[in-house]
């Protein structure tokens, strides 16, 4: 299949056909190049908030608010396009109030098929402004995503940081890491979480990023990042474990050739099986000898 995954940036909308309008673009011009599976980036959809005004898109609260009645509204737009170019998108996340889980925002992401599905992934951990300034809550469990691309899972950003949760994922052929980082550090993070849990569970890893300033807004005002789709540096991949990656801060699409049949040969019969050896770490980690060298 052809993955594409954004560096997206984002920008200020007076009325909601501005929005459409620029979604559409993107969606058309990655289906135009054969992409299947489209990747936006965490907090893609704060640039909603703009469509409240840019009193409500510069304060944290009334922002959150405002992108979160938008949603059902995005949603609908995602899945018209899903349809429409026959291809699987997962959307921008977006600080959702859902009444289930709390009466503080989750940070969600949406995976949009062309079929018309359409399945949620809550980010599990979050950084420190989300907990400690903007207040937004862990959300719903982990999901395996079976569909006709194969099985998607989603690390929101912070999330691929912890392999704990890549282990969860371990049945995935492909792990979606839409992400959000104010400073290359940030981006660095994530970009090193993302790949080391290509390497653990012997996948493919795709990471989308938001770009560019965004000054009317406090929660995205800097944005580093780039595109990036990764794999284990083993059999039938590249030897740096990188298959593409985009330009740092250069907005647009980087599309990568994915192919299923490679995954299940390097986890099969790779140079390391590392994914099947996992479990050899069980009780192990418990057999730390001290000894002390003078």
């Amino acid at each position: 299949m052809k993955v594409a995954t954004a560096a997206y940036p984002l920008d200020v909308f007076s009325k909601w056909s501005d929005y459409a309008d620029k979604l559409t673009a993107w969606v058309a011009e990655a289906a135009g190049e054969g992409a299947e599976l489209l990747v936006f980036p965490e907090y893609g959809a704060m640039e909603l908030a703009t469509l409240g005004g840019l009193a409500a898109a510069g304060d944290l609260e009334r922002s959150a608010a405002a992108v979160s009645a938008r949603i059902a509204d995005a949603d609908g737009l995602h899945a018209d396009l899903a349809a429409r170019y026959g291809v699987h998108v997962l959307a921008g996340s977006a600080p959702v109030f859902d009444d289930a889980l709390g009466a503080r925002p989750v940070n969600r992401a949406r995976l949009f098929t062309p079929g018309g599905a359409c399945g949620i992934q809550d980010k599990q951990i979050m950084t420190r402004f989300e907990r400690e300034e903007w207040r937004i809550a862990p959300g719903g469990p982990l999901r395996l995503f079976d569909t006709a691309l194969g099985r998607l899972g989603v690390l929101i950003c912070y999330d691929a940081e912890f392999p704990l949760f890549g282990r969860a994922l371990q049945e995935a052929d492909i792990i979606l890491v839409p992400s959000c980082t104010e400073a290359l550090t940030g981006y660095s993070r994530v970009r090193i979480g993302a790949m080391a849990r290509a390497l653990e569970q012997q996948c493919v890893t795709v990471m989308s990023s938001t770009v560019g300033p965004a000054g009317w807004s406090p929660a995205v005002d800097e944005n580093t990042g780039m595109g990036g789709i990764f794999a284990p540096p083993d059999t039938g991949f590249p030897q740096t474990g990188v298959i593409a990656e985009g330009a740092l801060n250069r907005p647009g699409w980087t599309y990568a050739q994915v192919d299923p049949a490679a995954i299940a040969h390097v986890r099969a019969d790779g140079v390391v099986l590392g994914r099947a050896h996992w479990r050899e770490q069980a009780g192990r980690d418990a057999q730390v000898t001290p000894e002390r060298l003078r």
